[in-house]
C-alpha cells in the first residue's frame, strides 16, 4: 500500500528560500514538492478533482512553474493547454498586458487565435502573491470574451492580498494558504 499524503505533507515539502530573488522576499520553491512522485501525483490529483466535471476546453499555464501543473491538468480534463509566455516567446501574433510583482516589472503574452468565446478555461499557475501576473492573465484571457474562467494554484501567500487584486468574480481556488 502506498503512502498516504496530505496537504500538509506538500506544504511541509515546499523550501522556502529567503531572499531570492531579492532582499526581503521569501520565495516559495515548490520544486522540492515536485521531486517527490506521490506529493506530485496528490497534487495533480488534487487540482484534478477541484475541476472535473466543470466543463473545462482550455487550461492556460503562466510561464513557467505554471506550466507544469497546467499541462498535467489539460490532460487529465480532456482539455486543450494554452501556454501564456514571457517577452519573445511566442512565435504568431500575440496580446500582450504588463504587470507589476513584488520585485519589479513584467509583460505577458498570449497568441491572438489561442481561445474563443466557446471557451470554459482554467487559469493555473503555482503561486499567488501580488495578484500581478495572475491579474494580467485574465485579462488577456478576457480579450477572447470566453464563456467562464477558473483560477487555480497550488500556493498563496494571502498577506499579499492577490485575491483582492482578482476580484470575487473569479471562481479561485488555492491548495495551500499561507
Amino acid at each position: 500500500m502506498g503512502t498516504i499524503i496530505t496537504v500538509k505533507d506538500v506544504e511541509n515539502s515546499i523550501r522556502n528560500i529567503p531572499d531570492f530573488p531579492q532582499k526581503g522576499i521569501q520565495f516559495k520553491d515548490i520544486t522540492t514538492a515536485l521531486k517527490n512522485p506521490d506529493i506530485f501525483s496528490f497534487v495533480a490529483d488534487e487540482l484534478f478533482k477541484q475541476y472535473e466535471g466543470k466543463g473545462i476546453t482550455k487550461v492556460v499555464g503562466i510561464e513557467s512553474r505554471g506550466f507544469i501543473m497546467a499541462s498535467i491538468l489539460a490532460y487529465k480534463l480532456k482539455a486543450g493547454f494554452i501556454p501564456i509566455r514571457k517577452p519573445g516567446k511566442l512565435p504568431a501574433p500575440t496580446f500582450s498586458k504588463s504587470y507589476s510583482l513584488e520585485y519589479g516589472l513584467n509583460t505577458l503574452h498570449i497568441h491572438q487565435d489561442a481561445l474563443d468565446k466557446d471557451d470554459v478555461v482554467l487559469l493555473h499557475d503555482d503561486l499567488l502573491a501580488t495578484g500581478g501576473s495572475a491579474s494580467a492573465a485574465v485579462e488577456l484571457i478576457n480579450k477572447f470574451d470566453v464563456r467562464n474562467i477558473y483560477i487555480s494554484f497550488i500556493c498563496e501567500l494571502t498577506f499579499l492580498k492577490g485575491r483582492e487584486i482578482l476580484g470575487t468574480e473569479n471562481n479561485i481556488q488555492t491548495l495551500i494558504k499561507y
